[in-house]
């Protein structure tokens, strides 16, 4: 009798141990739990910082796009105006001078030197905005000679030209830009037909 009286009062004392180990092991786990949502919430908000700071430089970095690519029309005037006057025009040793009277001699030479002046005015008001936009990450490619792509290059003929690799840009109508690594317009090409 005396060994199954003991028997009861250690299992009565053992009840609160094993509930007090319950208790432990169920805290010990939701500790775990809490542990483990936490560095996952910490690496979330460390994941929304990185790609929060790489937007923040994308949006400062292509924020001028639309301004640059108002721009560029802009250049391409200016290129125009320059591929108009060509360069044997603007030495005076080449340019055939009248011998009629010495007053129309003098004003051909002023009609020459108003056009150098303006040829070098424009010159230098393209390469001005070129480095402006240069400054700002936007440059300028001519892709003669390169092999045509699609994601570079807007073909506006084909022709067979002998001597030359097909599908090979062969003439740059209007320059392309890019701006840092994106495409801000395609080049227009002529492309090497096969």
């Amino acid at each position: 009798e005396d060994s199954s009286s003991d028997d009861k009062p250690v299992s009565e004392a053992d009840a609160p141990l094993q509930e007090c180990t319950t208790k432990l092991a169920a805290k010990e786990a939701e500790v775990v739990d809490l542990t483990g949502r936490l560095r996952y919430a910490q690496a979330d908000y460390q994941n929304l910082q990185r790609i929060s700071q790489r937007e923040k430089e994308q949006t400062r970095d292509f924020a001028i796009s639309r301004f640059a690519s108002d721009l560029l029309e802009t250049v391409d005037v200016l290129t125009l105006a320059l591929r108009s006057v060509p360069s044997s025009s603007l030495s005076p040793a080449d340019s055939p001078l009248p011998s009629s009277s010495s007053s129309s001699a003098a004003n051909e030479k002023s009609t020459l030197a108003h056009l150098t002046e303006l040829h070098q005015g424009v010159s230098l008001t393209h390469k001005q905005l070129l480095s402006t936009l240069a400054k700002y990450g936007v440059r300028q490619f001519d892709p003669t000679g390169d092999k045509f792509d699609p994601n570079l290059h807007e073909a506006l003929y084909a022709a067979p030209i002998p001597g030359k690799e097909p599908g090979s840009v062969v003439e740059c109508q209007k320059f392309g830009y890019m701006i840092k690594d994106r495409v801000l317009r395609a080049a227009q090409v002529g492309v090497v037909q096969e």
